[in-house]
């Protein structure tokens, strides 16, 4: 039953923001009778739709829910007190959500209202589901995952600038539905410049969310003919004071979102940044390049989880690396991130690992 919970809750993953994704199931005499999960935020609870799924049929009943019910009035009300009227007997929850609005009181309170209470039912599991908000809710900064699509030589373009395609039709495909999961999408100048990517979701079912794309661009020199500034989808320009203001008003008078940030050693300081967007609500900042950012982002201690979708082939000396650089003269001074999962995809082989988490 939990595990139906956590299916079902992945289908919001991405468009929850800033709330989490949650998945619920009710059972009754071994079978479900009312199942749901949150859309988005400002609509209903995964609790509550379940609930009136399950109407007529939950008095007695056992609700599994991927995340602690919440017990404080937001766009919505308090999912314990629907709980506790609807008469269900048992609650099984995941997770502890550590939001401080909640953090443990709807489990307190079910258990004052007499609900049998379980928690920690596959709680890894959920903790995959939340990572990004239980990021966004303790630090106010997203969870920042870096996508890379490399060469066996951690290669991310030939020595004339060729990348297309260096992995797999399977490992796009999961590349664009990490990009649905996601509240943003950032890049650099120079993987604009060199690519010309929409940055949009293709290949996989969009569910109606279409990610902002985020460019760093510090002079706001970019050609405004590329996609990511005419294919009318949501872009954010992020640009410093260094820039010209009169192309700035240039920018905004053609209706595009620019933010004026402040700069770390000739570029957009990125830690002001990922907090800005954290106040937007953005749960995870996908980063899909250049060498430059992802360096950027090992050396300030931004990037928290890494993805890197490796090729069967070899670019050799010339091309370009995925990082740039780090000027690390013993082994031990290196930054390094622990290896969580490993699967092969198509042809390519998925790796993912996180920085400072075991």
């Amino acid at each position: 039953m939990m595990r139906r919970a956590l299916k079902l809750a992945a289908r919001g993953k991405g468009a929850t923001s800033p709330n989490p994704p949650v998945g619920a199931v009710i059972a009754r005499d071994g079978g479900v009778v009312g199942e749901g999960y949150h859309h988005r935020a400002g609509e209903a609870h995964a609790e509550v739709l379940s609930l009136e799924a399950a109407a007529g049929h939950m008095r007695g009943a056992t609700l599994y829910v991927t995340l602690e019910p919440c017990n404080h009035r937001g766009r919505t009300g308090p999912c314990t007190e629907r709980i506790i009227a609807g008469g269900i007997r048992r609650v099984i929850v995941a997770r502890k959500d550590p939001n401080p609005n909640v953090a443990g009181r709807g489990l307190e309170r079910l258990g004052k209202a007499g609900l049998e209470v379980g928690l920690g039912l596959l709680e890894a599991e959920a903790g995959e589901l939340t990572e990004a908000y239980e990021k966004q809710v303790t630090t106010g900064i997203p969870l920042v995952l870096m996508k890379v699509a490399s060469t066996a030589d951690g290669r991310i373009a030939t020595r004339t600038g060729e990348s297309k395609w260096i992995t797999g039709l399977r490992a796009r495909q999961l590349a664009h539905q990490m990009r649905r999961e996601s509240d943003a999408i950032l890049v650099g100048r120079g993987t604009v410049e060199r690519d010309d990517p929409a940055l949009d979701v293709r290949n996989v079912p969009s569910l109606g969310h279409r990610p902002l794309r985020v460019v760093l661009d510090s002079r706001a020199a970019l050609d405004l003919r590329h996609r990511v500034f005419t294919d009318g989808g949501p872009t954010l320009l992020v640009t410093t004071r260094a820039s010209d203001a009169r192309r700035r008003r240039q920018l905004k008078e053609m209706g595009l979102e620019v933010l004026l940030a402040p700069q770390h050693k000739g570029h957009v300081d990125l830690p002001w940044l990922m907090k800005k967007l954290g106040e937007r609500g953005m749960l995870q900042v996908m980063v899909e390049g250049g060498a430059e950012v992802f360096t950027e982002l090992v050396n300030t201690g931004l990037a928290d989880k890494l993805v890197i979708f490796m090729a069967p082939r070899l670019f050799g000396e010339g091309s370009l690396a995925w990082v740039e650089d780090l000027w690390i003269a013993k082994p031990e001074e290196a930054p390094g991130f622990v290896w969580r999962r490993a699967r092969k995809v198509g042809d390519d082989m998925m790796l993912v690992g996180y920085w400072g988490r075991n």
